[in-house]
């Protein structure tokens, strides 16, 4: 009949074509087997995220894009309500004047010369509440809280935790980036009831020395430790296009299924270049990294962390609407709301609004974690004290 494959004698074409599926077929159903244990079993999918050594993880890498967006979105499915997307908003709570020297960041008091960052002060508790209740209003169901230290001092200690307890009790899950903390700093915060902590590794272990020198690989790992015997969410993820290689990517996945467990958080950033640092003078330079290389880093990780929630992050204000869609058919699940991220821009709000509609994603509802501790009021004395929760 005209118009019709005569499929009973395939060419030698064919049969190429077929054997290369078959091959890559073969591999896939490998992984989706993994992750079918994984399903609806946490620490089955803590189990199977670790069993993926470098050399499947650079497989998983090069293989064909619409493979591995499939991949990525079975595995997505398996562990998380389809369609549905967590949403956050950021805040800077004290901004510039940074003592480390990352190459990306235009808060590194090291580049204040040639990026002419304004530094700001910590802000008002005030002025935070007013800013969470705003997110909570619009639809975001976390809200984070950064600071631009090496570390929180001890004098800062009473603010964050006051912070984490007025935005808990708005209910909101909570989230703080503030440098390296020791564990009596991570225990503190998890006493307030703090949901997640965000300390990023940036990168490789063999690249990082070319992005910060005031803070050792280690360290961060240490931090991130810290956290997580406290018993807070870890939020870890890194900045793709610093001018790594796809090595370096790798290498950087392979670092988190090193952990313990995965962390619970992954924003995958894509370093917006901002002129005046080194490495944004650099990437400006140079060039950038192509979109379609973050979106695979995006699909590996979700393939590789199956429960953690991969957020898309900075760089997501210069994406089209169908890189966003490639982006959460790789697997992202969790992006952030608001105009602007720390000081670098995001994409505007009424815009998200409308790809969400088209794309029919749907906003998940926040879940914070009770507070380790209570305030409580003595009625004739008037006097505050803090009463424990077991666990």
């Amino acid at each position: 009949m005209a118009g019709l494959l005569n499929i009973s004698e395939p060419s030698d074409n064919n049969i190429n074509a077929n054997n290369q599926i078959n091959a890559n077929n073969d591999f896939l159903a490998t992984l989706t087997t993994d992750a079918t244990n994984a399903t609806n079993a946490t620490k089955s999918s803590e189990k199977v995220a670790n069993t993926h050594s470098r050399e499947q993880i650079a497989q998983l890498f090069d293989l064909p894009l619409m493979d591995l967006l499939l991949q990525a979105q079975t595995i997505h499915r398996q562990n998380f309500i389809a369609n549905e997307v967590q949403i956050s908003t950021l805040l800077s709570i004290k901004t510039g004047n940074c003592p480390e020297d990352c190459g990306y960041c235009s808060q590194s008091g090291h580049h204040r010369d040639t990026t002419k960052l304004q530094a700001e002060k910590r802000i008002d508790v005030e002025k935070v509440i007013a800013a969470a209740k705003r997110a909570k209003a619009t639809g975001s169901s976390r809200f984070c809280m950064g600071a631009a230290w090496k570390h929180p001092s001890a004098k800062d200690m009473p603010y964050v935790v006051e912070l984490v307890k007025e935005v808990k009790a708005l209910g909101l899950e909570t989230c703080m980036t503030l440098g390296m903390l020791d564990t009596d700093q991570a225990t503190q915060l998890a006493d307030a009831g703090l949901d997640y902590y965000n300390h990023n590794l940036d990168t490789s272990r063999s690249y990082y020395e070319q992005v910060v020198s005031t803070r050792s690989y280690d360290e961060r790992l240490d931090t991130i430790t810290n956290v997580r015997n406290s018993g807070i969410n870890v939020c870890s993820g890194n900045i793709v296009g610093m001018g790594e290689s796809r090595d370096d990517r790798i290498d950087w996945v392979h670092e988190l299924l090193k952990m313990p467990k995965a962390p619970e958080s992954i924003p995958v950033n894509l370093l917006v270049p901002i002129s005046g640092t080194p490495i944004g003078d650099k990437v400006l330079a140079e060039g950038q990294l192509p979109v379609l290389e973050w979106i695979r880093t995006i699909a590996v990780t979700r393939i590789c962390c199956p429960s953690s929630y991969v957020r898309l992050s900075a760089g997501r204000e210069s994406l089209s609407d169908s890189e966003q869609a490639l982006a959460f058919m790789a697997g992202a699940n969790s992006f952030f709301y608001g105009d602007k991220l720390l000081t670098t821009g995001n994409a505007s709000q009424s815009g998200d609004d409308r790809l969400m509609r088209e794309l029919g994603l749907t906003k998940q509802f926040a879940a914070p974690r009770a507070a380790k501790s209570l305030p409580v009021l003595d009625a004739m004395s008037g006097h505050k004290t803090q009463v424990m929760l077991a666990d």
